[in-house]
């Protein structure tokens, strides 16, 4: 994860993926880019288990798969965040590990999970995906989003 608010225009110049947490009153402002908008998805979603664990050195337990269905780019956007929080408060898994492809249906999403027991707790966990000024776009250098987590 770039670190510093400035070190991701060279990087994203470069044609490399990133995400990082922005400082945000009482929630999470996650930013995420990529060369592609699937790619750009997958960082985001692997910007929220950032913001509350160590996944790093965690293999994964099980590889599950989910459909999105077609819909707009922050429909997408606020589905995989949903989708990622539902697997943390109902089943206890987070994922180490996240990619996606566009299907005929919509977007395939391959999510490497483990149990919230093996990974480090770091911060406070996600509750929700807020609307506001939510945004996912192709930009200059490929794609970017930004979205607040409740946590």
């Amino acid at each position: 994860m770039v670190g510093d608010t400035g070190d991701d225009r060279e990087a994203r110049r470069l044609g490399e993926n990133g995400h990082r947490a922005v400082p945000h009153t009482a929630d999470v402002r996650l930013e995420a880019w990529a060369t592609s908008r699937d790619r750009c998805l997958t960082e985001a979603a692997m910007a929220m288990v950032d913001c509350f664990a160590d996944v790093s050195g965690v293999r994964p337990a099980a590889v599950e798969h989910v459909q999105l269905a077609w819909g707009s780019d922050e429909d997408l956007l606020a589905a995989l965040l949903d989708e990622v929080i539902y697997r943390l408060e109902v089943q206890g898994r987070v994922p180490v590990d996240v990619a996606a492809a566009e299907v005929d249906e919509g977007l395939d999403v391959r999510l490497a999970m483990a149990a919230l027991a093996d990974v480090e707790i770091t911060g406070a966990v996600p509750k929700g995906v807020s609307w506001h000024e939510l945004h996912i776009g192709p930009d200059s250098y490929g794609w970017s989003c930004a979205v607040t987590v409740d946590a």
